[in-house]
């Protein structure tokens, strides 16, 4: 089964620094659904902290018809500390 960003981000994590945790992971054959489990919690996280933080912080898609550098500008943002957000819970954790 396919695995997401967040997956391979935990996945990359759990090799360098979480030897044991990723080997028992393996051998147990749990990996793949541990990892799509968490992409999906991960990305479901993502999206509900970009749209609140937006909605928060009055980032529209009027703002984007009315000056879209500044829209692209505040998404960015939005979605750099949502991703921050993201890996502390779930990939770093």
């Amino acid at each position: 089964m396919p695995i997401g960003v967040w997956g391979q981000r935990r996945k990359r994590y759990l090799i360098e620094h979480r030897k044991e945790l990723y080997a028992e992971l393996l051998t147990s054959g749990k990996l793949n659904g541990y990892l799509k489990e968490l992409d999906e919690q991960a990305q479901d996280m993502f999206s509900w902290l970009v749209q609140q933080m937006a909605d928060r912080e009055g980032v529209t898609e009027r703002l984007n018809a009315d000056d879209q550098m500044a829209w692209v500008g505040r998404m960015n943002s939005i979605r750099g500390r949502a991703r921050e957000t993201v890996n502390n819970e779930f990939i770093y954790n």
